[in-house]
Parts: C-alpha cells; sequence; structure tokens
C-alpha cells in the first residue's frame, strides 16, 4: 500500500493557466497561514528551472527556504522536494500534473509522497500533509477561477 497522498480536481481554465497560477502566480493564493513567518505581505518564490529554489521572502528580506525544483515541464509538470517545516534530509516529493481534457478545462492531480522515508514521524507527517492539502487546493481553485479578471 502506497503512503501518497493524491488528489484530483477540474479548473476551468488552460493548462498553462493552471500551471502558471501554482508556480508563477503562486504568492497570489497560498494562505499566509501556510508559510514559515505567517506575515502579511510575504512573497512565495518558485525559480522556474530544475534546481530552482522554492521559498517565501519576508517584508523584511529574509528567505525562507521550502524546498527545490526537481520537475519543471510547462505546462504539463511540476515537481518539487518539500520540506517547509522540517531539515532538507526530511523532505518529502510533490508531483503536479497538468493535463488539459476540454477547451479552457484541466485536469489537476497532486501526488504528494515520500513519508514513508521518514520512519516514525512519517504516519504524523503525512496526516498533518492531508490537512494542509484540503486548505490549499479550494485557494488554488478560487485563484484559478479568476484567471483572466481585473
Amino acid at each position: 500500500m502506497s503512503d501518497s497522498l493524491r488528489f484530483e480536481l477540474t479548473v476551468e481554465v488552460a493548462a498553462v493557466e493552471a500551471f502558471d497560477t501554482w508556480t508563477l502566480r503562486i504568492s497570489r493564493w497560498w494562505p499566509r497561514q501556510h508559510t514559515r513567518s505567517r506575515e502579511r505581505g510575504t512573497a512565495v518564490v518558485i525559480e522556474p528551472k530544475v534546481g530552482g529554489r522554492i521559498f517565501e521572502r519576508t517584508t523584511s528580506g529574509e528567505e525562507l527556504y521550502w524546498g527545490s525544483v526537481i520537475a519543471w515541464e510547462p505546462p504539463t509538470r511540476f515537481g518539487y522536494r518539500w520540506h517547509i517545516t522540517s531539515q532538507p534530509d526530511e523532505a518529502t516529493e510533490v508531483e503536479i500534473r497538468f493535463s488539459e481534457v476540454a477547451t479552457g478545462v484541466t485536469c489537476v492531480t497532486i501526488e504528494h509522497s515520500g513519508f514513508d522515508r521518514l520512519g516514525d514521524k512519517g504516519p504524523a507527517r503525512r496526516e498533518a500533509n492531508l490537512h494542509h492539502w484540503e486548505r490549499l487546493i479550494p485557494a488554488y481553485v478560487i485563484a484559478c477561477a479568476g484567471c483572466g479578471t481585473a
């Protein structure tokens, strides 16, 4: 049995918009409660390349490292090693696929794995991440719904 968390959702935008909203416009929708600083005005940054950093930049300019990009294939696939609240050697992996299923309609599949590598910490981290995803996904869907609006 896999320890992965898997989510599938549909957004009513083209795959390129869905991909860009997740990656390049992440600061517009990522909840501040899901940052390390929890500061208003914190920017979430994804450097758009394999090996790119994922971090938050606080209003004072401090950069808090969250992970690194391991797959950058616009507009179909984005992957990263993730350790927002842990050490890099305890990173899990997230892969997001964007598949346009009709004109202006994209299926987004999220798979978050690697909890088994964490030993005794794995089940609790998996459960915590399940709850985080349940809050993040609706924020992303709302952001996609606002694509193209002023």
